[in-house]
């Protein structure tokens, strides 16, 4: 059995090189909710150097509040700022001789793509504009992977390490309780069980059906480290081969 384990990076934490070992794709920062074009750079080589595959993690220009605060812009505003995102880091990867692999939307940007059909559309477009070939990673079951599939792009679905669901399979959000698994034996037992039964228990007690291509971990919690070699250990254990 095989999974992605993703993580967002680039994104000013310390922990970043040495996460990177331990993933097998990273979400890199594009400058709107966090980083620049250095960090990109750096982020974009520590990947390289470990094998990593690239991502892109596009956001609302939104630094103040790390992107998470909702925004209602037009969808041609979507489109042109995801493809500005998207295509300065596939500039750089393509200079440090690699290539961008996929794009991932970051914060509110992401989750209000998994709920708006015309602004998961205007997302996926400009990652098609971009390059055909990237895979477009979204909430697994979310409009954004359908729009993925209008736009004949590879998509790959995720599911969250250290996130609350709800029973139709959205994230609890970050505003509400329990929207964060705080205990690490939880968290890596929701998430094993996404892996291989394909089901989450949600906030309710109902369970929710995921498809689980791929596990988001985060990179900036206080414990972040230690629980992605908590995971790495549990997916050896079970021979769950760690892949993107």
């Amino acid at each position: 059995m095989k999974i992605d384990l993703n993580a967002d990076l680039g994104e000013g934490c310390d922990n970043d090189a040495l996460l990177m070992p331990l993933i097998s794709s990273a979400n890199i920062a594009c400058g709107f909710h966090a980083g620049d074009a250095q960090t990109m750079r750096e982020s974009v080589r520590l990947a390289l150097a470990h094998g990593v595959a690239i991502g892109a993690h596009p956001g609302f220009a939104d630094r103040e509040n790390f992107g998470r605060t909702a925004m209602q812009l037009p969808p041609e505003t979507i489109y042109a700022e995801t493809l500005y995102q998207v295509g300065a880091l596939a500039a750089i990867a393509r200079a440090e001789g690699g290539r961008l692999a996929h794009v991932k939307p970051h914060g509110m940007l992401y989750n209000q793509a998994a709920k708006d059909a015309a602004l998961a559309d205007a997302i996926a477009q400009a990652v098609k504009d971009v390059d055909a070939a990237l895979i477009l990673v979204g909430l697994a079951g979310s409009e954004l992977i359908r729009a993925g599939a209008r736009c004949q792009l590879a998509t790959r679905e995720e599911v969250f390490a250290d996130r609350g669901y709800l029973a139709d399979g959205a994230l609890v959000p970050r505003s509400e309780p329990g929207a964060l698994i705080e205990d690490d034996d939880e968290a890596v037992s929701r998430t094993l069980m996404m892996v291989q039964e394909g089901r989450v228990r949600s906030r309710d007690g109902a369970w929710a059906a995921v498809n689980a291509q791929t596990v988001c971990l985060h990179g900036d919690g206080a414990h972040a480290l230690a629980f992605a070699r908590r995971l790495r250990e549990a997916f050896d254990a079970r021979q769950i081969q760690v892949s993107a």
